[in-house]
């Protein structure tokens, strides 16, 4: 369901997700280094179960999202079964964290962060410098719940910025702002501090499937289902600190509905795109 490489300090390492497991292979994809296996529902025809959300975190942590079913939970130790949690439908998410060490196979789960009442749609760490008290990690889930994370030994939440009724499908986190993308086609910047928003646009006609942002310019990528890609530029004024966004381009992907879309150099000059039933990805750059 999703490939992502997570560049660590000491490493690199290709994390895949299906809906069998998580799995994270060397960076040239030769050797396996740890495989976590899902726990598969005894009826799996009743709901879909699969992983989804990779993000390095940390400088030692790997974070995956990964569903999990309510019978499951009340046999993990909630107070009793005749007290479960109050919980949408019949899974909800939970981030898993790995510990990765510096070489090696001896990968640990170190901690399982169970703060989402829907799967986990996706999770993003920080890629620029930020502000003192903003986290460092965010984490989205299918109502559109919001969770900020301060890594460390122990994973902090510190906030949660509530769903409106339409489902985060991507999102992403840089100099202290997240970016989201919804089903709605709209983009919305909050704080990753005060969990305050600070704009929204209505970037797509239909549900926005991928999000990316180039740390070294603040650019930010956007393809939905409308077949458009978009290119937006994040900024702060520096009199007033808000948060700003402008349009800089716009591609049409003919009778393609986007589902993938990726930056290909952290200034945000070239980027590559994807759809459903397309067996081939576009590459667009400077004329």
């Amino acid at each position: 369901s999703q490939a992502a490489w997570c560049e660590l300090p000491s490493r690199v390492l290709l994390v895949l997700t299906s809906q069998r497991g998580v799995q994270m292979y060397d960076s040239d994809g030769s050797t396996m280094v740890f495989w976590h296996a899902l726990d598969i529902p005894e009826h799996p025809a009743a709901h879909s179960m699969f992983a989804r959300g990779i993000s390095a975190a940390g400088g030692r942590f790997i974070c995956v999202g990964e569903p999990r079913d309510v019978g499951r939970v009340l046999a993990l130790g909630w107070p009793s079964p005749a007290d479960p949690p109050d919980l949408t439908g019949t899974s909800f998410g939970a981030v898993l964290v790995f510990d990765i060490p510096p070489k090696g196979t001896n990968v640990t789960l170190s901690e399982v962060l169970e703060q989402h009442r829907d799967p986990v749609t996706d999770i993003a760490a920080e890629q620029g410098q930020a502000p003192d008290g903003a986290g460092d990690l965010v984490t989205a889930d299918d109502s559109g719940t919001l969770c900020l994370w301060s890594t460390g030994e122990e994973f902090t939440l510190l906030g949660k910025i509530p769903g409106s009724g339409s489902s985060c499908s991507s999102v992403t986190l840089w100099n202290g702002i997240v970016a989201a993308g919804y089903g709605n086609g709209q983009i919305r910047l909050w704080e990753a501090g005060s969990g305050q928003i600070r704009a929204q646009v209505s970037a797509h006609a239909r549900w926005i499937y991928a999000l990316d942002l180039a740390p070294l310019t603040g650019k930010l990528l956007s393809g939905a289902e409308d077949s458009f890609v978009h290119v937006w530029k994040l900024s702060r004024n520096p009199d007033t600190d808000d948060i700003e966004i402008q349009h800089c381009h716009a591609e049409c992907v003919t009778d393609t509905q986007v589902c993938g879309a990726r930056f290909c150099d952290p200034a945000g000059d070239t980027f590559a795109v994807t759809g459903y039933d397309l067996s081939e990805i576009l590459c667009y750059g400077p004329a």
